[in-house]
């Protein structure tokens, strides 16, 4: 699988890395990271079809940082790396800038 092109309102997104070690410097083991809860767009579908025939468009673009729920979406692995697919309903948030 080479590219992924989100379909309707879904949105694709490289989520960021958990911290490898706490603020003291203690190294976390694998079973104590968080699941991460927040990432950066990398793609959006076109936005959700309406009963008129119309497209709502998606309110986020590549290249924001959004927050999510910690178990929202799929994971799916896209050249090796984790990504998640959701849809735009699923998103808490977008970072500000």
């Amino acid at each position: 699988m080479s590219t992924v092109r989100p379909l309707e309102d879904r949105i694709l997104i490289k989520p960021t890395e958990p911290e490898t070690k706490t603020a003291s410097g203690l190294f976390l083991p694998e079973s104590a990271k968080e699941r991460p809860m927040q990432g950066t767009v990398v793609a959006t579908g076109p936005g959700l079809l309406l009963e008129n025939g119309e497209r709502a468009p998606v309110n986020v673009k590549k290249g924001d940082t959004v927050v999510y729920g910690k178990y929202a979406g799929t994971e799916i692995e896209i050249k090796n790396n984790t990504h998640v697919i959701m849809r735009e309903s699923e998103l808490l948030g977008v970072m500000a800038k």
